[in-house]
């Protein structure tokens, strides 16, 4: 058990300001060279890292100050656009950089972190870019070095663990050392300014508050596709598979957020409280409902943008025997009085056509239909909302068609907010920028708890159970499709269809 003093539990950190110190283990990584780093950078052009703050990179290749330094900036150079990269806020940014060479898992040479946190009046943010099997030794190891005190917060990337009990494993080692209100658990789609602008869109606006439940709303659709492969993850890959991968965490999140009821504030804990019980609700898949509402999928071999791309079992490195899913569709439900009946159609893939997030809602039709019978399956409103690429919300409307010719023929057509087009001098900021800022204020709003993990990994558990009991292969898909006939069929069978109007 950690020797320092902890705040109390569900504390805030706000009152030390933004002033910070931020140990980043893993800094040669893809995830820092690529996301974190230029992510604090802008934090820098917009005047927003105190002065104050510092960052020390921690990696176990030998590099001294100078040639880490050169890594960061090459990969400012390569990931942030030309014209952002301002030769003044790049100066203050390097300023800030130190690096130490250490092996994470042995205790020796942790007193390096303490001699460089030696004298500092500000929290250290410790931030663990590594693989979950040694978040433990890295806690146990800051702990017993002396390099945390009370204010001391520690961040953590997915996946934590690959099963409920996995994931209470890695908790329970980062839990040792850190109370949950310094522990800051990162899905970074919760950082996307339109995720945010869910929680904006639903309770701010009595238009869409009055009507978001089963009487007004007929489903849900969310889609996340990626374009890629497995991009040389093979070894982590072919153990997780899509549903651990991006259902457990992305896309239950999305559910989370659409389906919770309003929180009685916007303190932290308020949101995750109302998210934990859109989990709990979740309906389990019985046997009959795995066959016809679950859909599993692998890629083989097919063309993206007029290329050639290998099949799942043809990349480098793989067991040709794998029957790992790449592609994910299911319908499930929200069971409880918001949302008895309303099927969420979930879908997720690799090497899909292209990169695209989002969730579009599906208004029920009204009870009396007055125009031409051809035009029916019109009548109903349709609210968009896209993550990626172009971040944007858009809802769909029926208007009469222009014309003289066309008497009352329906039109339909978007209310359209483009976050690029609405605000054309406004940057939109990467997740990442969003969620480093946060944890400098000592927010947790935009994190997961822990029960949240808990109660999305029981709800995955029991599905991959049931499909390792009934011991069938995925089904194949060509690259470059929308996934597997039957996950077409799954839906078609309920009468729908999924949205693909981009």
């Amino acid at each position: 058990m950690s020797q320092h003093k902890r705040p109390q539990e569900g504390g805030s950190f706000g009152d030390f300001g933004t002033a910070i110190d931020l140990a980043l283990f893993g800094a040669l990584g893809d995830l820092a060279q690529r996301k974190l780093f230029p992510a604090l950078f802008h934090l820098e052009r917009e005047g927003l890292l105190d002065p104050a703050t510092r960052l020390l990179g921690l990696a176990r290749q030998e590099l001294d100050v100078d040639a880490f330094k050169a890594r960061v900036e090459k990969s400012l150079k390569t990931y942030v656009k030309a014209e952002e990269l301002d030769r003044e806020a790049l100066a203050r940014f390097m300023a800030r950089l130190d690096f130490l060479q250490l092996d994470f898992t042995r205790p020796e040479g942790y007193a390096g972190i303490r001699e460089w946190r030696q004298g500092a009046e500000h929290p250290m943010v410790v931030y663990l870019s590594v693989g979950a099997k040694i978040y433990g030794d890295i806690c146990r190891h800051l702990d017993a070095s002396g390099s945390l005190d009370a204010t001391s917060r520690v961040v953590v990337e997915k996946p934590i663990g690959h099963d409920l009990a996995s994931s209470a494993e890695v908790n329970d080692a980062i839990g040792a050392v850190f109370p949950e209100s310094s522990i800051y658990r990162i899905d970074h789609y919760l950082g996307k300014e339109t995720v945010q602008n869910l929680i904006a869109l639903r309770f701010a606006n009595p238009l869409f508050g009055t009507q978001w439940n089963q009487n007004h709303i007929s489903h849900v659709e969310i889609t996340v596709a990626e374009k890629v492969g497995i991009e040389g993850r093979w070894g982590y890959f072919d153990e997780a598979g899509q549903l651990r991968d991006m259902v457990q965490n992305h896309l239950l999140q999305l559910v989370c957020l659409i389906a919770m009821d309003p929180p009685a504030n916007l303190d932290a804990d308020a949101i995750r409280d109302e998210k934990v019980k859109v989990l709990k609700a979740l309906k389990p898949f019985t046997d009959e409902m795995l066959g016809r509402d679950v859909v599993r999928g692998q890629y083989i071999g097919g063309t993206i943008d007029g290329q050639s791309v290998p099949g799942y079992l043809d990349e480098e490195g793989a067991n040709t025997s794998s029957h790992t899913e790449t592609f994910v569709a299911m319908k499930t439900e929200v069971a409880n009085w918001r949302w008895a009946g309303v099927p969420f159609y979930l879908r997720t893939g690799k090497r899909m056509p292209g990169k695209m997030s989002q969730i579009v809602i599906h208004f029920r039709q009204q009870p009396h239909y007055i125009f031409d019978p051809d035009q029916r399956d019109l009548a109903a409103n349709k609210l968009v909302i896209r993550l990626q690429p172009e971040e944007g919300i858009a809802l769909e409307v029926l208007t009469k068609d222009s014309g003289l010719d066309k008497g009352m023929r329906l039109r339909r057509g978007p209310l359209h907010l483009d976050f690029n087009s609405a605000f054309p001098k406004a940057r939109i900021p990467d997740a990442y920028e969003r969620l480093l800022l946060e944890v400098m204020k000592g927010q947790q709003y935009l994190f997961v708890r822990r029960d949240e993990v808990e109660h999305a990994w029981q709800w995955c558990d029991s599905l991959i159970e049931a499909w390792n009991n009934r011991a069938e292969p995925p089904r194949r898909y060509p690259a470059g499709s929308w996934g597997p006939v039957a996950s077409i069929a799954m839906i078609t069978q309920d009468g729908r269809s999924w949205y693909e109007d981009y």
